[in-house]
């Protein structure tokens, strides 16, 4: 096989089999990537993301017996770009686009021109971004592939040396991303997404070649391993059953045990969160005794089961007690990705079309996107990620449907609000786009959380526990109560300049809690207007919005 191998260089099957193996490495890793998060607050995961944007790859060539490499590329290619989420994801599934392009044609690759596609993925990755910043997954992936062209370049260059050198070339890459980044030596971590496409590299050599060169890369690779976190990933003869996706919300909940009984009823499995919320993702063909089990620990919310041939989020599509709404007479439609009832209920009144639900921490696919825009009777719609990490994976719509989609990039619920406020339905969807990007940008928005982790950011040093301040996704306060960090950020904001507070309460927040920080508010900025709106989103107990 290895001979084999060495001279048949890398056809479509080897190209497969060298995904999964990427799958399964990653699956089995995917929660180091997330610890790494620089920021001590519950955010999209990238290891996560990274993991769903590569299973949908791995999803859309399982079917596939093509014997050539460039079919199985340009699958992966097209799963990878639809099943994309996050920053990171979107990043990972360009990658996939350059090499797909650099081998189009192609039956099998031969040791320089495999090494030539993975110069051409690290290439398409940075085009894709408009400001490239070194010390991210776009450095790693640069590194890798000049490392593989040296290697190719080697009088006794094959397939597995190649692959084993841009596995090399990555982690060396990783390792120096401190160093090259502030943010990151700030908080003592390394890139989340590079280590991230460390081990997609890593997971391919390892199903291509357990040769001297791949024992030497993972024997240097030191990353600790919990034997609980890893998950089989291989494809099942009978294909993937239902997407089944929930949160477990309890006390005292453990990730690992439940994952294990759950591991044993599918495949793909993700069991990630805190004692208190833990979220479930699951590949089965049972899903109902995944969900008998998981109700024994806790309350289920969110739950959804699909079939794998459909959309992976439930879209929650606005009707009014008649039926749908009637059209507009400007042809324009609607799309925010919102998370929380309160504020499902909020954008509806405000006449969204299409509600996907998503955004902090279950960043939506780019295809969950395209499905709701899809589902719309308009050739022309507004979509509002109403997430930093989300705006990416939306922008990546525009080129897949017929329709004229506008992005307004909304970071923040808040932003959101007001642009959908904004929109008009007498104005054409380019002059609702200009006035909707120009409401969001006049919005300052707050969010209290608590620190994840400890870490150091902004200058500051947060423990695991801490509440914490951020405006506008910026890390700027900590302390043990919600009303003092909320009475420091409005301080830095100068509440003279504003005229109204409004209060999203989440989850989390109790009633004495919510009494204690609107009375701050009022009696600490007496011309400020406060209105509080029952947002029930999860992580945040409040998100404020000043404008």
């Amino acid at each position: 096989m290895v001979a084999a191998t060495k001279a048949i260089g890398v056809d479509g099957p080897l190209f497969k089999r060298a995904l999964l193996g990427s799958l399964s490495w990653l699956g089995a890793n995917h929660e180091e990537v997330n610890r790494l998060n620089v920021f001590p607050v519950p955010d999209g995961d990238t290891g996560t993301n990274m993991l769903l944007t590569l299973q949908s790859a791995v999803e859309d060539v399982k079917e596939s017996n093509a014997a050539e490499v460039s079919k199985i590329a340009k699958l992966a290619s097209h799963g990878s770009l639809m099943g994309a989420r996050g920053n990171s994801g979107v990043i990972l599934s360009q990658i996939f686009r350059g090499f797909a392009r650099a081998v189009e044609g192609k039956s099998s690759l031969t040791p320089a021109e495999l090494a030539a596609a993975f110069e051409e993925a690290a290439n398409a990755a940075y085009r894709a971004v408009n400001k490239p910043t070194e010390g991210t997954i776009l450095t790693v992936a640069r590194e890798a592939g000049r490392a593989a062209a040296t290697a190719a370049g080697s009088a006794d260059a094959n397939v597995p040396r190649v692959i084993a050198a841009a596995a090399a070339g990555a982690r060396a890459a990783v390792l120096k991303t401190p160093s090259q980044l502030q943010i990151l030596r700030d908080a003592g971590v390394v890139d989340a997404g590079g280590f991230g496409l460390q081990l997609i590299l890593e997971g391919m050599l390892k199903s291509v070649e357990e040769s001297e060169s791949a024992a030497a890369i993972f024997a240097e690779t030191k990353q600790p391993v919990s034997p609980a976190s890893q998950v089989s990933l291989t494809l099942p003869e009978g294909g993937w059953g239902y997407c089944t996706e929930f949160l477990i919300e309890g006390s005292n909940l453990d990730t690992e045990l439940i994952r294990g009984q759950i591991e044993a009823l599918g495949n793909s499995v993700l069991v990630v969160g805190e004692p208190e919320l833990v979220k479930v993702h699951v590949h089965t063909d049972d899903p109902t005794s995944v969900i008998n089990i998981a109700g024994g620990y806790g309350k289920l919310l969110k739950l959804n089961v699909g079939d794998m041939s459909t959309q992976h989020r439930r879209i929650l599509e606005y009707e009014g007690a008649a039926g749908p709404a009637a059209t507009r007479p400007n042809g324009v439609g609607i799309v925010a990705v919102v998370a929380g009832r309160g504020l499902v209920d909020i954008f509806r009144g405000l006449g969204i079309d299409a509600i996907i639900e998503g955004g902090q921490t279950m960043n939506p696919s780019t295809q969950d996107m395209l499905n709701a825009i899809e589902s719309l009777p308009y050739h022309e719609v507004v979509l509002l990620p109403n997430n930093g990490n989300v705006i990416a994976a939306a922008k990546q719509v525009i080129g897949l449907t017929k329709k004229k989609v506008h992005v307004v990039e909304t970071h923040s619920v808040p932003q959101g609000v007001s642009a959908a406020v904004a929109f008009r339905p007498e104005r054409t969807g380019e002059e609702n786009l200009r006035v909707m990007k120009a409401e969001a940008e006049r919005v300052q928005t707050i969010e209290v959380t608590h620190a994840v982790r400890d870490t150091r950011s902004n200058g500051m040093k947060v423990k695991k526990g801490d509440v914490i301040g951020l405006i506008n996704d910026r890390l700027e306060f900590a302390g043990a109560d919600y009303a003092e960090v909320v009475k420091q950020a409005l301080s830095k904001l100068g509440p003279d300049s504003y005229e109204l507070v409004t209060v999203y309460r989440g989850e989390q927040a109790s009633d004495a809690e919510m009494a204690r920080l609107e009375s701050e508010i009022r009696s600490q900025y007496p011309g400020l207007e406060v209105e509080v709106q029952q947002g029930g989103q999860q992580h945040y107990p409040f998100i404020l919005s000043v404008e």
